[in-house]
């Protein structure tokens, strides 16, 4: 019986688990062993390439989760067993199975990706080397997702900070008896790592593009335009060489004849369309059908968004921080269909109103107040009458109770429909709205970003790694950092107008008094969903501010807390060779290097 060469980090620290030659007879549909490899490279070279692939389809579910839960675009109906609850709460622990899954699959990721590279890295076939490539942008996106998530963000001391171990291959059989392992690298180093195998496949993709489902050069490109921009330093203190270098990569790709910024309408179908018909996609971990057997569509990433097609559970629901941006210029009344959707990115959320016996809405003023504890706040819904003069509360027996006088709030239009109430002995503003179902009394304001994809009424959707509206907006901060307020201008105001009109367009004046935020901003409303906002606030020094209702703490987080950073999985701790060390993150404050 032979080791399974390209699981053997399975036996090692990196993914906690062991096995020897004598535990399995028969190889994983993914895996070959070393003779295997040998004696059928040009047959098998493609399945190890797909079984690359295949890893990250498991690694996108708690990437997303460890990037998106920990922000503030979203919230919980309430507290969880379930482990993705201390990415929401921040209470972070070292024993989390997501956590694990996340470390597993990356550097399973990154084992292929490297046996893979070690057995025809001196090939002179151009196909080859060309798929080749793609394991180097595999590698090198890893070693960044996972820097970033275990790492301190990089402005903060990258060359004393630890980032990931670089592990570059399964050891030879020979060598497991006898195994040494290496602590993690620091961050810079880490980022080095990336940067490295990024650029190697920038130059070794020579395939044209086909589609977003598999790596390409301008995906190594754009991944670059991400790294460097993590790099840039913080909007006080930037970095302008790496600024440079993430407007530069961000800039091959938006000139390249492969993708194209599509029209408000088509953006507001994103969603439901498939990546390869989606000319902004530029890489997707690419989920099918088929992946999602009988119930499994519940514990996809948009099961817990929304209830889709009768699937899902439908307990994570737009924040109200995330609502209020969407209903800066304008309001957006869902009640009246798409034609009541000011910003195109208000597509994506789907208030669940409720209906009386006879199927007829119930208008009511919904505004937000602290909860009565003091620790949090709640909505409420109170109904209204027709002359929009007053709301009030109802008994059990749903008759009108206690009478609360409105006026209409000057600060929006009349059409909006804002309107301010005296409810309890303060002053809140509401707006005027169908009522809403509720659940554990929180309005239901489901996510559709991740579900129907292919127009399938599923949660089917193919996790989002970069895109070209990213790739605009990268840009926009490079330029900002650079102090080219003009240009940062122009490329925010492309994403901006087409999300909303070209009166949305922000002038010269008004952008350059507030570019940073006003960036940022774009940022967060263009790329919620997608894994990316808990990490943006933080790498540019940032603080999470999380001021509406949800069961999470309301604390800020500051992005020199201990807690910006995920623990290292114990089991990895645990498993790592005897006399070898894999260092675990610090557990106060006291333990985290600013300078």
């Amino acid at each position: 019986m032979k080791n399974i060469t390209s699981t053997i980090l399975l036996s090692l620290s990196i993914t906690g688990g062991v096995f020897t030659s004598c535990d399995i007879d028969r190889f994983p549909n993914n895996y070959m062993s070393t003779d295997q490899v040998a004696d059928n490279q040009e047959v098998l070279f493609d399945n190890m390439l797909n079984g690359m692939y295949a890893q990250l389809k498991t690694w996108s579910d708690p990437m997303h989760r460890l990037g998106e839960y920990a922000g503030d675009n979203m919230m919980i109906r309430g507290a969880s067993t379930d482990a993705f609850y201390e990415f929401i709460t921040y209470s972070r622990t070292p024993d989390n199975y997501r956590l694990q899954s996340f470390w597993d699959y990356g550097y399973k990721a990154i084992a292929q990706a490297s046996n893979i590279i070690d057995m025809a890295k001196d090939t002179d076939d151009p196909e080859i080397k060309s798929k080749l490539g793609e394991c180097y942008y595999v590698r090198g996106m890893m070693y960044f997702y996972l820097c970033r998530a275990f790492g301190r963000p990089y402005y903060q001391a990258p060359d004393k900070n630890l980032g990931v171990p670089i592990v570059n291959g399964t050891p030879s059989e020979d060598e497991i008896g006898n195994l040494s392992l290496p602590d993690r690298s620091t961050v810079k180093e880490t980022y080095q790592q990336a940067i490295d195998d990024l650029r190697t496949a920038e130059k070794m993709i020579t395939t044209p593009f086909k589609n977003a489902d598999y790596a390409s050069k301008e995906a190594a490109q754009a991944m670059l335009s991400r790294v460097y921009l993590y790099m840039s330093g913080t909007y006080t203190e930037p970095n302008t060489v790496y600024a440079d270098s993430a407007r530069y990569y961000a800039n091959l790709v938006i000139e390249s004849p492969q993708f194209r910024l599509v029209s408000r309408e088509d953006y507001m179908k994103s969603a439901r369309t498939a990546p390869e018909n989606y000319p902004e996609a530029i890489f997707v971990i690419k989920r099918l059908a088929a992946d999602f057997p009988g119930y499994d569509y519940y514990y996809g990433i948009g099961g817990m968004y929304s209830n889709i097609g009768g699937m899902g559970w439908g307990e994570m629901y737009a924040s109200a921080k995330y609502i209020e941006l969407l209903d800066e210029t304008k309001r957006n009344d869902w009640r009246k269909g798409d034609e009541g959707i000011t910003d195109a990115r208000a597509k994506f959320i789907e208030p669940q109103y409720s209906v009386d016996d006879n199927g007829n809405y119930t208008e009511v003023l919904r505004f937000i107040t602290p909860n009565a504890a003091g620790t949090g706040y709640t909505y409420v819904q109170l109904r209204v009458n027709e002359d929009r003069t007053e709301c009030w509360t109802v008994d059990e027996n749903k008759k009108p109770k206690d009478k609360y006088p409105i006026s209409l709030y000057t600060g929006r239009t009349t059409e909006e429909e804002y309107y301010t109430i005296n409810y309890n002995g303060a002053t809140y503003t509401g707006v005027i709205d169908y009522q809403m179902a509720l659940n554990n009394g929180y309005p239901m304001f489901y996510i559709t970003k991740c579900s129907r994809e292919d127009n399938l009424e599923s949660q089917l959707h193919s996790p989002i790694i970069s895109r070209l509206d990213e790739m605009y907006l990268n840009r926009a901060e490079a330029y900002v950092k650079l102090g080219n307020l003009e240009n940062a201008r122009i490329d925010v105001n492309e994403i901006r107008t087409r999300a909303i009109n070209d009166e949305a367009a922000y002038d010269a004046s008004t952008f350059s008094a507030n570019a940073a935020e006003l960036v940022d901003k774009e940022r967060q409303l263009e790329l919620a969903y997608q894994a990316e906002r808990s990490y943006d606030v933080f790498r540019n020094g940032g603080t999470l501010t999380r001021q509406y209702p949800g069961p999470h703490p309301i604390d800020d987080v500051l992005a020199t807390d201990y807690r910006v950073t995920y623990y290292i999985p114990q089991t990895a701790i645990n498993s790592y060779p005897n006399g070898s060390t894999l260092t675990q993150n610090p557990t106060s404050d006291e333990g985290v290097i600013l300078q």
